[in-house]
Order: C-alpha cells, then sequence, then structure tokens
C-alpha cells in the first residue's frame, strides 16, 4: 500500500492465502453462489444475495472482514451493511443477531437457503479526509455512484460463513450494459449486462477487485504481461490513452530491472479519479494485489503531476510481485480476516519495495543520479521526524494498535532506508557482484507463492544466504532499537553528506499551506494566520488577499493543483503578475519571485576510488 500526502485533500501487506490466480475451481466443493444487483440501486445502496452451502450445524456465522491485507488498519467493513436478512427455502425469515460489528450469527442454519443485505459505500463516508480514526484509506475501499461508477472491493460486499473461506466463490454481477467491469478476473458470461466470475477460494476472490464504469482503458504486452489501464475521470479530463505512454515506459523498466521474478501474466491498473467533494474519495495513494493496483488520486492533477504520482505509487504497488506475493511468512499466508496476527517483517514487505521502487530508476536510466539522492537525502530527513529507537519488527508485529500504528508511514522511509543499507553491505561484501534484488531471487526461489517461511526464522534464513555482517546489521538495527548510521553505510560506495540551500514551497511548507481555500466560492486567499515569507512580503501581498490570477491565468480550487506545480517552476527573479482582491477591490500587483530558502541536508558523489561499487550499487 502507498499513501500520498495532498493538503488539499486531507490535513496530512499483507497478503491472504496465496493459491495462484490460475488455481481451478475444486469441482468437488460446494460454491458460494454471490449475486450483486448493480442495477436496481436505492439510496446509494447495492443489494447483495448469498447462496447459502450446506450447513451441517445448527447455527453459523456470516462475516464481512475487520481488516484485510494491506491496510494496517481496522477498518470494520460490516459496519457498512443494512438490512441483514436470512431465509430458509421457503422464504421464512431465519432468526439473526449481530455479534459485532462485522458478524451475524443465524439459528436454524441447517434450513439457511440465503443471506441478503445491502451494501453502503465507503467514499461517501471520508469525513476525515481520508485519513480520519473512522475513515476507510479510499483505494481499500467502495463506491456506489449509480450509472456512472462503482468500485467494487470485495471485501466490501462479499463475506464469507464460518469455516467456509476455503470453499469455491462464484459472483454474478448484474450492471447496466453502458457500464464495463474492469478486472484481472475471467469474465464467464458472453452478456453484455451479467458477468460471472469464479475463484476458488474467498482470499483470491478479495486479490480480484473490479471497477465499473464507461470503458475507457488500454493495454499493452511487456516481456509476456498483458498489462491494462483503466481510468474513470468524471469530467473526462484524463484518459487511459493519454497516461498510457509513460506507464508502458516505467512499467517496462520495471520488468527489465526484475529480471525472471514473474508471478502474474496479467496485470491491471485501476485508476479513479476523485472531484473530491464531500461525498467522493479523499484518501489518495494505491492499494497493491498479485494481479491488480487500485490507485485514487484527485482530477484536478495537472497532468504532469498525475503522472509523477501514478509513477510511484504504480512503481510501488508493481514491486509487491516479489514481495509479499512471492515471498511471506505465515501470518500472511494464513491471514485471519477478523482476528489478524501481523508478521515483525513490514521492513521487507514494504520497506524493500519502497527501496526497488526508486532504484529501479536511476538503474534504469528515468531519474538522473542527483533526482535519486535527493530522494534518498529527503528519506534520511523525514525519518528522523519519526521515533527511530523502536525496533522495526516490533513496529511490525504491533502496527494495529498505538503506539505503533502511528509509526507506520515510517515503512517508506525507514523501511526503505533499511534496503538501501542491505544492498550496500551486500554490494561491498560480494565485491559488487550482489545486491539485496540478488537476495530477493534468492529468497523467492527458497520459499515462494505456497510456501511461507517462520517469522523467526528470516534473519538467520538471509544470514546463510548472504554474509555475517548482513545478519549483524538485521540484529542490530531491524530488531533492536539501535538508529541505523545511513551516512556510514553511504560512504561505503562514496557518498558523502553535504548542506545546501534549497527553495521552499511558495505555497507549500512541506505539507503545510500558506493559503486557503474557501470552498462556497473556490476562491483561494492568503492564509491570514500564517507569518509570510519573502515571496509575499517582497510582492506587499497581505493575509485575506484573494489570488484571482498569476500571470493572466486566473486560479480557483478548481485547478489550485496547477497554480502549486506552475509555482515550483518559478526560478529567482523571474517576473510576475498576480491579480487579486483585497478588502472587495480588485488590484494587479506586479514585481520579481524572491523564493524563500532553508538549509538542507543532500547527498554527493565524491570518493572517486569507490566508483565502481557505486556503479554496481546503481546500476548492477
Amino acid at each position: 500500500m502507498k499513501k500520498i500526502l495532498f493538503v488539499f485533500a486531507f490535513t496530512s501487506i499483507f497478503w491472504p492465502s496465496k493459491a495462484n490466480s490460475t488455481t481451478p475451481v475444486d469441482s468437488k466443493k460446494e460454491e458460494i453462489e454471490v449475486n450483486i444487483n448493480l442495477i436496481d440501486v436505492k439510496d446509494d445502496q447495492v443489494l447483495v444475495t448469498v447462496k447459502a452451502p450446506k450447513i451441517k450445524t445448527s447455527e453459523i456465522t456470516y462475516s464481512l472482514p475487520k481488516t484485510v491485507p494491506g491496510t494496517y488498519s481496522e477498518d470494520n467493513y460490516g459496519r457498512f451493511i443494512v438490512d441483514f436478512k436470512a431465509y430458509d427455502a421457503k422464504g421464512n425469515l431465519l432468526t439473526v443477531s449481530k455479534t459485532d460489528d462485522n458478524t451475524w450469527s443465524i439459528k436454524n442454519a441447517k434450513t439457511l437457503a440465503k443471506v441478503t443485505y445491502l451494501v453502503n459505500d465507503t467514499f461517501d463516508t471520508e469525513k476525515g479526509r481520508g485519513f480520519g480514526k473512522e475513515d476507510v484509506f479510499s483505494p481499500t475501499g467502495t463506491n456506489i455512484d449509480a450509472g456512472k461508477n462503482f468500485m467494487l472491493n470485495l471485501h466490501g460486499f462479499v463475506g464469507y460463513f464460518q469455516d467456509k473461506k476455503e470453499s469455491p466463490y462464484k459472483v454474478t454481477i448484474t450492471h447496466p450494459e453502458t457500464l464495463w467491469g474492469a478486472t484481472s478476473m475471467i469474465d464467464k458470461d458472453a452478456s453484455k449486462t451479467v458477468d460471472v466470475f469464479e475463484m476458488p477460494l474467498y482470499s483470491e476472490l478479495l486479490e480480484n477487485p473490479i471497477m465499473y464504469s464507461k470503458p475507457d482503458y488500454t493495454t499493452f504486452t511487456v516481456d509476456g504481461m498483458e498489462i491494462q489501464i483503466v481510468v474513470y475521470s468524471p469530467t473526462g479530463k484524463f484518459t487511459a490513452e493519454s497516461i498510457t505512454p509513460e506507464m508502458k515506459t516505467m512499467m517496462t523498466a520495471q520488468k527489465t530491472f526484475l529480471g525472471k521474478v514473474n508471478s502474474t501474466k496479467k496485470y491491471t491498473v485501476l485508476l479513479y479519479l476523485s472531484t473530491m467533494t464531500e461525498t467522493d474519495a479523499k484518501g489518495f495513494g494505491a492499494l497493491e494485489h498479485p494481479t491488480a493496483t487500485t490507485v485514487v488520486l484527485p482530477e484536478m492533477m495537472p497532468k504532469d503531476e498525475l503522472v509523477k504520482s501514478m509513477k510511484d505509487v504504480v512503481s510501488h504497488e508493481f514491486f509487491h510481485i516479489v514481495t509479499p506475493l512471492t515471498i511471506h511468512s505465515k501470518e500472511i499466508q494464513y491471514f485471519d480476516y477478523n482476528a489478524p496476527k501481523m508478521s515483525e517483517h513490514l521492513w521487507m514487505y514494504e520497506g524493500v519495495t519502497e527501496y526497488f521502487a526508486n532504484l529501479f530508476q536511476i538503474n534504469q536510466g528515468l531519474i538522473t543520479e542527483d533526482e535519486f539522492f535527493t530522494r534518498i537525502a529527503e528519506k534520511i530527513d523525514q525519518a528522523k521526524t519519526m521515533n527511530d529507537t523502536l525496533p522495526f519488527t516490533k513496529m511490525s508485529a504491533n502496527v494495529l494498535v498505538e503506539p505503533y500504528k502511528d509509526q507506520y508511514l515510517n515503512v517508506y522511509q525507514k523501511g526503505a532506508l533499511i534496503g538501501m543499507c542491505l544492498d550496500i553491505q551486500i554490494r561491498q561484501s560480494s565485491d559488487g557482484k550482489r545486491g539485496v534484488l540478488d537476495l530477493m531471487h534468492q529468497l523467492s526461489n527458497e520459499y515462494g507463492v505456497t510456501k511461507p517461511f517462520n517469522d523467526a526464522d528470516l534473519f538467520a534464513k538471509i544470514t546463510s544466504l548472504t554474509y555475517p555482517e548482513v545478519g549483524e546489521f538485521l540484529t542490530k538495527y531491524v530488531s533492536g532499537p539501535t538508529p541505523i548510521p545511513y551516512y556510514d553505510y553511504l560512504a561505503k560506495v562514496g557518498v558523502t553528506k553535504t548542506s545546501k540551500k534549497t527553495p521552499e514551497g511558495i505555497f507549500l511548507k512541506g505539507q503545510v499551506p500558506y493559503i486557503g481555500v474557501n470552498h462556497e466560492n473556490k476562491e483561494i486567499f492568503v492564509d491570514p494566520k500564517k507569518e509570510l515569507t519573502v515571496f509575499y512580503t517582497n510582492l506587499d501581498l497581505k493575509g485575506g488577499d484573494i489570488i484571482l490570477a498569476i500571470n493572466d491565468k486566473p486560479y480557483s480550487l478548481d485547478n489550485i493543483y496547477e497554480m502549486i506545480t506552475e509555482s515550483q517552476k518559478w526560478k529567482e527573479n523571474d517576473p510576475i503578475t498576480i491579480k487579486i482582491k483585497r478588502d472587495g477591490k480588485e488590484q494587479i500587483i506586479k514585481g520579481t519571485v524572491k523564493l524563500p530558502y532553508i538549509d538542507t541536508d543532500g547527498l554527493e558523489a565524491t570518493d572517486a576510488s569507490k566508483a565502481k561499487l557505486r556503479e554496481a550499487w546503481l546500476k548492477g
């Protein structure tokens, strides 16, 4: 999973049982038949009907997940279910009691024929701007917008009967003819209004999201893998075709970087673009699946920013093919949706994945060495803001509860840096011949999709496959409380810390804005509560000034991201004209750009004697 923080959107992997998605349905087991009705939508609710298998007990439970792989949060999808009913074969209601947020207990279960319930979507509830305590992270959530879009993360629609998760599932979805269901699953019904999907396990079903919308997709093949890019853009601002060239370039580079690691033949990217209205998605980022990624981003983004974000999040999710899809522990293999036990190894599942998502770009020539070093320096700086003495394995095993869950975002910072330091150490110990990707190849051969490892045994296995100093690093810095001396490891490849003056954001200082928005009229104003930087004081801009246009281009909430993006291109002393409204009167301000600067730490290759090892690290 990858979360992205957008200030104006909000104030701030685990995998289940890993059967291959091509596993045939076991005809000897009774299917769980599910019908999802996307045609007769009333009050923004979707009717789900589940035909019960033969029940041999007098009482049975039906549950929706409390937690699903990749979310690291207790979302309780059962709270979005209403009007749950159970029937016998004659249509008589059976006695049902709700035992917790996600589970219903059904009496006289031997006579149970079916259950029905209505599903509310999660996008409507994101009052906390996508990351409130009760919010479901949008890429893991659901959307019901009758006749326009349905985002079916199936854990929000389909549950399981007690002890029946190993049964095959047959899901029939009726939908408007104008909407097409994008998924990596195979539709076994040729009808234009009915789709039928069969999966051998409940866990596999949940790993295959479906997005229904007006058809807008492209397909291309990279090294034997069919890749499908699907876009839902409410206003039509973006199309799948408009972003496919960049996606193809990136995913081709990823496949080249990965080499022989390839666990799937079809991969689908589902991009949902949010209007950011009160009832639309506000938690931006992505959620990975073995054969798909769901991505949610704001539609108002400029294309170059959208493509950049897609590169960052999709590359991260795609690399989960390596881990945890292929390499994972028993906690993940036998994931319990309603009483999950978490693995200790988020440093690998998310950290190494995030490291690969950056390393492959320098390795394949998509970014420069300076850009790569800037990213690493930023991760070091951001990791400093987290608890650096908390053992990473302890945080990982307890990530669902406080105070550990507040440290989760460090998987993208310190977790990635752990991957970097391991890579450098292996490169040094092998005289540049091997790196952490080679280790992942070895682990994938040792374990694999259907063969998990014991959590407690992983470090010993890695040490046996590499070098003693690698084991020492894992023990001291990953399972121990000692902060990692990043610059010592970077010095091994001739990279040293530097200090430099860096331009600060004009409208954003990190994630803190200097501007605000009046949502009633969409006007952008200078925040009167902020101490303004030299950019504002030089132009005599004041708190409360309404920004109407910059360099003759009008701006409002509808294109605020374009304004922010343009400001990132401004240079010192560039001429600038700003049209403002102050005290109800419009006026034009002309002047030059004065950028605010801050002292930052950077990285630079300075030791020529380490050039060969550095080249092996970055390009090997």
